[in-house]
Formats: structure tokens, sequence, C-alpha cells
């Protein structure tokens, strides 16, 4: 039951900024950001191997992001009717995804050099929106959703955080991110139990999106679902070739 917490400026040619928190099970095997699909032809992600697809995809070269988040499906298809919904990040920075997905319900955010938008699919319908200027919070329901707890008790917070200078601009939103954890109910890094799993939060990216590039960070707490200070100086550290490759 992921989150995203973004914020897309109200000047033209400005970055979209955006935090990731992935949630999942702690024994399902991934990697983290990586050139995982050879014949993506660039597309770096991170990857889900059970399945053999991603939860964050990224292109560097056409400056585009996508990054998935579960949502209700409604429709009464079986399970021999749809496939992973790992394909659709990555398709989404590639040639685009399909009208209609094969996939349960998701809440897909896009991101490129021009802005933001949200794909919402809950197995019925498909509805795209470019997401407004602003801060904005997305999980399992629509975008800002205040009946989701963790959006109700601390968007706000991020909106009144903004965005810090320099390469730690998210430092401020981490600030909110670390002291959500007191308030288990509504925290941002997450232990729940749902449908028969423990769902924990095992990864926090940050990324910034615009046309002079992008740049992603990545840092895994200590213990999935809790905070601790090692979070920050993992986001300080680029991503060079190199270690993406390894």
């Amino acid at each position: 039951m992921c989150t995203v917490v973004i914020d897309v400026p109200e000047t033209a040619g400005e970055p979209v900024r955006l935090l990731a928190v992935r949630d999942e099970e702690r024994d399902r095997p991934w990697r983290g950001l990586g050139p995982w699909w050879p014949e993506r032809g660039g597309v770096l992600g991170v990857r889900d191997d059970r399945a053999g697809g991603a939860w964050l995809a990224v292109d560097p070269d056409a400056r585009r992001l996508a990054v998935l988040l579960n949502r209700e499906d409604l429709s009464d298809r079986s399970d021999d009717e749809v496939v992973s919904r790992g394909g659709i990040p990555l398709d989404a920075v590639g040639a685009g995804i399909a009208a209609r997905p094969t996939t349960r319900g998701f809440n897909l955010v896009e991101v490129d050099a021009d802005g933001a938008h949200l794909v919402e699919w809950d197995g019925l319908v498909v509805r795209r929106s470019r997401i407004a200027p602003g801060t904005h919070m997305i999980a399992h329901h629509a975008i800002d959703d205040p009946v989701t707890p963790r959006i109700g008790r601390w968007l706000e917070d991020f909106r009144r955080a903004g965005i810090g200078p320099g390469e730690d601009w998210w430092m401020p939103w981490l600030d909110v991110v670390a002291h959500a954890t007191g308030v288990p109910s509504a925290s941002v890094l997450r232990r729940d139990a749902h449908d028969g799993h423990v769902l924990e939060s095992l990864l926090v990216c940050v990324a910034s999106i615009g046309s002079e590039g992008v740049d992603v960070r990545q840092a895994a707490p200590a213990e999935p679902g809790r905070w601790d200070d090692g979070l920050i100086p993992g986001l300080r550290r680029r991503i060079a070739a190199p270690d993406v490759a390894g």
C-alpha cells in the first residue's frame, strides 16, 4: 500500500519533486534501482524478482519516471485473466500503457519534464488526469484522499514543509516522515497486515525530474517499516553507473 508525495511546480520548466515509499512483504525478493531489463534500452528500475516487473521505473534519457501503487480492483475477473502489474511502470516510461490494462487495479504516477499525471485503474474504468501544481499525496485511493489516514494527517505538514534548498531539497519532507512514525496508525513508513500478508516499508526513493535531467536516490531502512537516521546519508548518495550495474 505504497505512498507517494509529489510537488508539481507552478512555473513551467522547474523540476517535479517526488518522494516514494515502497511497501511490500520483506521476504519477497527484489533489487534496488538498476538496469535489470536490458531489452528496455537504458531503463532503470526497482525490480520485483518474483514477477520480473518494476515498482518504480525511470528512463533518464527520455526524462520520464513512473511509480506504481496498488488500488482496489472492482472487476469480476479471475486470477487467470490478469497479469502482474509490474510491467506497467516499464511500459509507462516507454511506449505507454494499454488503454485497458490486463492487470488488477492500480494508481500510476507518471512524471516527465513537462509535469505529472495520475492514471487510476479500478479494473473497470481508466482515468488519466494531470496533477495540478502544488504538493499532493497518493496512496491506494484518490489523490489527496483525506480518508486515507496518512494523507488526512500529514498532507498539510508536507505542504508546510516545502522544498528545501540544493540537493537536499527532500530533507523537509523526510523530517515529516520521521515525525510521522510517532503516529503508527497514520505513519508514512508502515508495517500493516493486509489480505493475509504483512506489508512493510522497504525502500524510500526521492526523485527530481526536469528539463535538466533526472536525479533519483534510494535508501532502505535498517528495519523494514521503521525510521532510522541512516536514511539521510543513504539519500545523499548519488547512484553512479557502476553502483547501478552492480
